[in-house]
This record gives structure tokens, sequence and C-alpha cells, in this order.
């Protein structure tokens, strides 16, 4: 059908194709036509002019007679031989218009021209009676073969437009038959099989299967026909067991929301907070509902050991205890999923409980005899321990990372202790055994005086000291994260010296560790108490920022009266300061603020983005 309607088409084309490429030639060949019978008539015309000329000659002025009669001549023999008549001078197929042209030029340069030539040149007498006669008879039978010559060309013109009408014609006809052969085509091979089609697909959607159409010819429609009853007999085929298809469906897809379900009601417990006995018990429960597999247990074991410890258990008293045989690869050892058979005819799935790092321990699910797991049931259990793996190694590694906070707390506590209040006592001992040997020479009473001064002072500074460090070591993040805790230190301060304190927090890229927030915390809290008791500050701003999303920022400034550190004088808040900075693996500087006052910051990168390779690099 393709075929046949690009045939037709192509046809249609070609015959247009032809007829503009006629019309085209013809335009072409007729072009200055028009023109050149324009300038062949014109010479009937200058021929009477001569003649009227040369009867003048006797009459007014015959030199300006003569001048007019020479200008006549070259004017006729410049039209005579003018471009357009000799490009519509025919071939060897037109030899009439050929021949009048020849014979018009023969009886000018014979006959007319030197008759006219001799009297503008002034080599003839003036014309008598009889002259005027015989010239008036030779200018018309002239005047005849131009008038000839202008026929013939008329003729050759119309001809041609004939040719071209006679091949628009043809290229009519046979276009138009082509059209209607092309309808014919297309009604008896496209629009009806198209109409049977329509009407069978219409009885198909109304449910009637049975229908099948005749058209099963070898071109598209043919073959679409076929593709048609071939359709409807697999729909008959299928609707035959389609409820049962549909029941089948409606199992699995009730199967596949409660395993979603229960793949997130699992999530939702052992990651939505600490998980206990009570989370893990409430997940076996779940399995057992869900997969209707029988109930089950979790084992925990060290690697290498020879004992576990059951942590929930929904176990039954008559499903079999597999925790009581003599074997504690039940516990630990599984690295992969495994059944077995119990001596009940019990089928036990073990499945191991692990992350990324270790093993931690089993699950183990006892199915009653007759029942047998299918592969998706498999892969949920799977899933499911992986989840549970997971969240107990979250859980150890909270509780490791809570252990090491504390340790590396006492150490800061421990070095700031002997970097401060240590050193000051060791400073008051010595002070003591000198006023000691000073005190048995009466004769250095200034003297004593002045150990007394100075004991007085370290007393002093080793109180301030410690107070500092009390303060310093009391302090807990009473809010839920970093900000609610810097917003609450901010509104103290506030309250405590009347000072005006921004707070400016973007912390979106940087996630700290609780560690690390306290230790942020504790620089802030430093710095603002400096503000308040050195500064003489009216306003100040703390703001933790990313820079570049790889280390964080932290600024405390103030519009006071700036840093001033003497060279004999001992900062143990700045120290403190200093030491916290070094435990980050970052930097704290104190410099002054380009519009007065004091600008402290803290820059580090949190171990969580110390593993993480930048985009830069990775472009490099």
């Amino acid at each position: 059908m393709v075929a046949r309607l690009g045939g037709a088409i192509a046809a249609i084309a070609l015959l247009a194709v032809l007829g503009m490429s006629v019309s085209s030639m013809v335009a072409l060949s007729t072009r200055g036509s028009g023109e050149a019978i324009n300038l062949a008539g014109s010479l009937r015309m200058q021929s009477w002019k001569m003649t009227a000329l040369y009867l003048a000659h006797p009459n007014g002025d015959p030199e300006r007679n003569r001048q007019r009669l020479r200008e006549a001549i070259e004017t006729f023999e410049a039209t005579l031989a003018a471009r357009p008549i000799a490009d519509m001078l025919p071939g060897s197929s037109e030899l009439d218009l050929a021949g009048s042209y020849a014979h018009v030029r023969e009886q000018w340069h014979t006959r007319i021209k030197p008759r006219f030539l001799a009297m503008a040149r002034a080599q003839a007498a003036p014309p008598d009676a009889g002259d005027k006669t015989l010239i008036l008879a030779e200018v018309g039978a002239f005047v005849d073969t131009i008038h000839s010559l202008v026929k013939q060309m008329e003729l050759a013109t119309e001809a041609k437009i004939r040719v071209m009408q006679m091949v628009l014609g043809v290229a009519l006809i046979f276009t138009l038959l082509i059209v209607l052969l092309t309808v014919y085509v297309i009604h008896s091979g496209l629009v009806q099989p198209l109409r049977t089609l329509l009407a069978f697909s219409n009885r198909v959607g109304q449910g009637d299967l049975s229908v099948r159409t005749e058209h099963t010819g070898e071109d598209e429609l043919g073959r679409l026909g076929q593709a048609f009853n071939t359709m409807a007999e697999d729909l008959s085929k299928l609707y035959a067991d389609l409820e049962g298809r549909v029941r089948q469906k409606t199992a699995e897809l009730t199967r596949s929301n409660q395993s979603l379900e229960l793949l997130y009601q699992s999530i939702a417990r052992l990651h939505g907070g600490p998980p206990g006995r009570a989370t893990y018990a409430a997940v076996l429960d779940d399995i057992a509902r869900v997969l209707g597999l029988g109930h089950g247990l979790i084992c925990l074991g060290e690697a290498g050991g020879s004992h576990g410890q059951v942590i929930a258990s929904t176990l039954t008293a008559q499903d079999p205890d597999p925790c009581r045989q003599a074997r504690c690869d039940w516990c630990h050892g599984t690295e992969s999923t495994r059944t077995s058979l119990t001596p009940e005819g019990a089928q036990l799935i073990t499945l191991p409980l692990a992350d990324a790092e270790r093993q931690y321990g089993v699950m183990i699910v006892v199915v009653p005899p007759g029942v047998h797991p299918e592969p998706w049931q498999i892969q949920l259990l799977e899933a499911l321990s992986r989840h549970i793996g997971v969240a107990l190694g979250a859980e150890r590694r909270i509780e490791q990372s809570r252990r090491l906070a504390l340790l590396e707390e006492r150490a800061v506590i421990a070095r700031e202790l002997h970097d401060s209040l240590a050193q000051s006592l060791a400073y008051m001992k010595i002070q003591v055994s000198r006023l000691q040997s000073v005190l048995r020479q009466p004769e250095k009473q200034s003297q004593a005086e002045q150990i007394l001064q100075e004991l007085r002072e370290g007393l002093y500074g080793a109180y301030r000291q410690l107070r500092e460090l009390l303060s310093t070591f009391r302090l807990k993040m009473e809010g839920e994260d970093l900000p609610s805790a810097l917003a609450q230190t901010v509104a103290e301060f506030t309250a405590r010296g009347g000072l005006d304190i921004a707070l400016d927090i973007e912390r979106s890229r940087c996630q700290l560790s609780p560690n690390e927030e306290i230790h942020v915390l504790h620089v802030v809290r430093e710095a603002l108490a400096n503000v308040l008791n050195h500064a003489q500050a009216r306003h100040a701003r703390v703001s933790l920022a990313c820079t570049g999303g790889e280390r964080l920022e932290v600024v405390v400034e103030d519009d006071g009266v700036g840093i001033h550190k003497a060279a004999d004088h001992h900062h143990y808040g700045m120290t403190i300061m200093e030491e916290r900075a070094r435990s980050l693996n970052g930097e704290i500087r104190f410099e002054p603020r380009p519009s007065g006052g004091t600008r402290v910051v803290l820059s580090f990168r949190p171990a969580a983005r110390q593993d993480v390779i930048p985009l830069q690099r990775i472009a490099s």
C-alpha cells in the first residue's frame, strides 16, 4: 500500500515537474519575441518615413532633408540587424522565417537602400512624376515583404505556445487519470479495510472476542488484520483465566504491601531510637505475623567465643530451642544464610546479624513442619537481618563514642588542672619555702611582706582559675543540639552583662560529633566570658559557618577596647581555648577587629568530613 501510494505521488510529481519544465523552456524560447515583432513591425513605418523624405527632397531645405534621410537609413539598418530579431531567427526547423528575413535584407540592400542612399548623398536628380510612382510601387512591395516577415515571426511564437499548451494538456490529462486511480486505490485498499478494522475493534472493545476480520492480505492493512485476529484469539484465551490471574496478582500485591509495611515498621523501630529487647521482640512478632514462618530469636555472641546471649525471643514451649543444643555456632560464626533441620522435623533459618565492620550474632527463625519458605520470604528475612545488624552496630558505636568522649573530656580536665591550678600551687609552694627561710631572719621583714603579697595574689589567681574551671566542667548540653545550646549561652551572657549579642548559625553542610559540639560550646563560652569581663563592649556577635563545605569556622567578635596581652601575664582562658583547638586538630586566632574590638576565630575540619575527598581534587 505504501509503495502504491508512493508511486502515485511520484507520478503526479513527475508530471508536475515535466509540465513546469516545458513551460519554463517555452517561456525562455519566447523571451524577447514581443520585442522582436515590435521592431520588425517598425520597419514598415520607417520604410514609409524614408519614402516621404525621398519624395519631399525638392521642397523646403534640401540639405536638411538629405541629412534626415541619411539618419533614417541608419536607423532602418540598425533595426533590421537588432539582436532580438537575430535571436528569433529559427534554425533548420523553421526555414520560412529565415527566408522571409533574407528576402527583406536582399530587397533592402539591392533595391531600396541604393535609391535612398543616392538621394541622401545628392548623387541623383530630384524625382519626377514617373520616379515617384516607381518608388511608391517598390516601397509598397518592400513593405509587403516586411509584413510577411512579421507574420512569420508571429506564427513561430504561436507555434511554441501551442506546443506548451499541448504538453500541459497531456500532463493534465495524465495527472487526472493518476489522481482518479489513486483515489480508487485508497478507497478500495485503505478506506474500506480501515472501516472494517474499526468496526472489528469496536466489537472487541465491547467484549465480543469471537469476531474475525477477512481482510488478511499481504499489504500493511492485511498484516494488521492478521495481527488483529491473533490479538482477538490471544485475548479470548487470556480472558478465560483472567479472574484467576487477577486473584493471583491481588494476592501478590497484598503480600508486597505487607512486606513493605513490615520492612518500614521494622526500620522505624530499629532506627527511630535506641533499640532494646522490646524493640527486637516486636520485630520478631511482626515477622511471625506477616510471613507466617513461625517464631524466632536473636542471639548475640563474640566471634570466636563459645557462648551466646539471647537478647530477644518469641519462641513458645512447643517450639524447639536451638540454643539448648551443645553447639555454639548458632549464635556466632554464621557469615551467610543457612537452613537446617531439627530432630522434631522443624526447619531452622539462621541469618547473620552484621554490618560493614563485624558480625554481632544471628537471628534464627523456626519454621514449623510442612511449611516451605519461598524465596521472597528469605530475601525479606535477609533484609531485616541486615537492618538489625546495622542497628546493633550503631548502638555499639554510639556507646563507644560516648566512652571516648568521656575519656577525652577527663584527659582535658587533667591537662587543664595540670597547666593552670597545679602550676599555681607549685608556685605558692615555692613561695612558702621562701617565706619560711625569710621568717628566721627578722631583718628581712619587708621581704617577708612582699612574699606574703605574692602568696595572696597567687591564692587569688588560683581561686579564680578554680572557679573558671568549675564553671567550665559543670557545663552540659541541655538543648537538643548545638544551635539550641548556643542560643541558651547567648541568652545567659546577655542577661549577666546587659550585652547585645547576635547569633548567626549556618551549619547545614558540617555535621559535628558530640565531642566536637562540646568543645565548640566551651570555646564560645570562654570567649564571651572574656568579652564580658575585659572588653568593655556594647555589642558582640557569635557566628558559625561552613567554608566550602569542608571546615567549620566559629567567630566571636566584639566592639570593645581590643585585646592587650602582656608578656608577663598568663591568660589561662586563652590557653584553654588553644588546647581545645588543638584537640580538634584546628587552629584559633586572637586578632584585633578592623573597626575596633577583638575577633576570636576557631577553624577546624569536622571528623565527619575528614574522609571526604574534595570535588576539586576529584576533578584534578
